[in-house]
This record gives C-alpha cells, structure tokens and sequence, in this order.
C-alpha cells in the first residue's frame, strides 16, 4: 500500500479524461537523457512501467498487447526468420517472436538504454530472458537511424514505440514507412499499435490512412488493454500476406505445427473476433 504522501498514479488519456491506479506504490525512478521511466507496484496489475507518466506494459496485462502485436502476423507468414522490433525495450515483443521456431534472428531497436536496464531489474515477468537470448541482437539508439543504414531484410516488422505525439513521431511518417518498405523481405508485414478507440480514434485513422497509401492490405485489429483503459487498436500492413483471411483452422494447424501453446490471451477461436470493429469505428477507420 502507498503512504499518505505517495502520489496516486493517474493517467490522462486526453483531455477531461483521467484514470489510474490510486494505491500504486512507487518502485523506481530514473530519468534518463530521453526521458523519465517510472516502475510502480498496483495491486490491480502488479509491476508496470511508465515513461514520461505514460503507461506502457505491466505484468499483469502485457500478454493481451504483446500476444496481439505478434503473433497475427507472425502466422500469416509460411516460416518467419527475421524480425525487427523498433522500441520494445521491456523484452515482451521478442518474447512472443521467439515462439515461432523459424525465428532465427531478431533485432530490437530500442532507442533508451535505461529502459533496457529497467526491464532487466524490474520486468522479468513480461520477458522472461528473451533479451539475453543468443537470436536476439540489442542496438540501442535512434531506431529510424538503424533502418536507414541497415543491408537486412526482415520478415515481420513490430512498432512496439511510444505514440506518434512523443520522441518517435518521425517513426509514423511517410518518409519513413518508405524507407522501411525497403528492408522488408518479398514476403513481409509490419504490426503498428495505434492507440485508444475512445481516446485517439481520429489520430488512429490518419494512420491508417497513412498505412493504406503504401501497403497493399491494411487490416485493423482491437483487444481491450486495462493498463491503456480502453479498447486498443492494432494494424497490419503488407503487400503480400493477409492474416485477416486466415480460417480458425489455419491458425490452429500453424500454432500446432509450430509448437506454439501456452498463449493467455490469443489463439484460433479469437483470431477472426480480433478484427470485428464496432461500425462507428469503421466509420472513422474508413
């Protein structure tokens, strides 16, 4: 439990919109050359993070997000075997990449050093090792500078980044979706999250739209994410695969083949219901 004095954890998803954690129990601090990283304890969530007083993953819920960001599109690929994550410090990404037994290197472009540290410490619950794994390379630094210099050729390519209003705003631009374009292998697809359907619903269609100017399919997916508050969107873009097309067999024959079980969150059953959007949020989503 928190002292009198301890600040209750509050977030504000936009503005005259508040919810939060009243009882979180501050774990650790540190602000780094980027930005403050924050670890609480909540007895709703136990561990999370946050950067900038922004969530980002907690323990108790991180399977929804990182399950989803996955593992839809690393299905629709026949056997994927290189994968780039840009953010995703706390390991969670990687995690669940590392799932797929044709994973056989995957690079995480975290821009903070000191959220790696962070989730070393604190979040061995949402990697579980992954970021010491021998098939996953840390490049610490500006992830759009990795993509400009990079030879490689990814297979799947995750947006695990803070939102387009923070440091990684260049990464959500046309410029950079071209140059990304060019270090996706013939068969590739990227997962971007793109944030709150209550909350950023108008910001979450420009990227769509967005998306849909250089990619040949764009599909739109939701979970609801109780450290974001909110229902969630997700979409995957490609030129070449189609996960929303994928039957509950075709999943099921995949994770089967694959190995794949022990997932909290996802499976076949859910695949199809992750992309049946509300209509007032097609609407907007176009």
């Amino acid at each position: 439990m928190s002292s009198p004095t301890d600040p209750p954890l509050l977030f504000h998803p936009a503005p005259g919109a508040v919810y939060g954690f009243p009882d979180a129990r501050p774990v650790a601090q540190v602000d780094s050359p980027y930005q403050r990283i924050e670890v609480w304890d909540t007895a709703q969530l136990g561990l999370l993070f946050t950067l900038d007083a922004r969530p980002m993953t907690s323990v108790g819920d991180e399977f929804v997000y990182h399950e989803c960001m996955v593992h839809p599109a690393a299905l629709a690929h026949p056997a994927p075997r290189k994968a780039l994550v840009l953010g995703g410090g706390d390991g969670g990404a990687a995690r669940q990449l590392l799932a797929h037994p044709s994973i056989e290197r995957i690079v995480v472009a975290e821009l903070d050093a000191a959220v790696v540290s962070m989730a070393r410490e604190h979040l061995q619950d949402v990697h579980h090792g992954a970021l010491d794994d021998p098939r996953v390379q840390l490049v610490i630094g500006d992830a759009a500078r990795f993509v400009e210099t990079t030879t490689e050729r990814f297979d799947l390519v995750v947006f695990d980044l803070t939102p387009p209003d923070s440091p990684a705003s260049a990464l959500y631009t046309a410029p950079f979706y071209e140059r990304l374009k060019s270090v996706l292998a013939p068969r590739a697809m990227l997962s971007m999250h793109l944030g709150s359907a209550q909350f950023h619903l108008e910001r979450a269609g420009a990227l769509v739209r967005g998306l849909r100017e250089r990619f040949s399919m764009v599909h739109v997916m939701s979970a609801f994410v109780p450290l974001y508050g909110s229902l969630w969107l997700m979409a995957l873009a490609s030129d070449t695969l189609d996960a929303a097309s994928l039957f509950k067999h075709d999943i099921d024959e995949r994770l089967t083949a694959r190995g794949i079980d022990g997932l909290r969150y996802y499976d076949a059953a859910l695949h199809p219901a992750l992309f049946a959007l509300p209509r007032a949020i097609r609407a907007v989503l176009g």
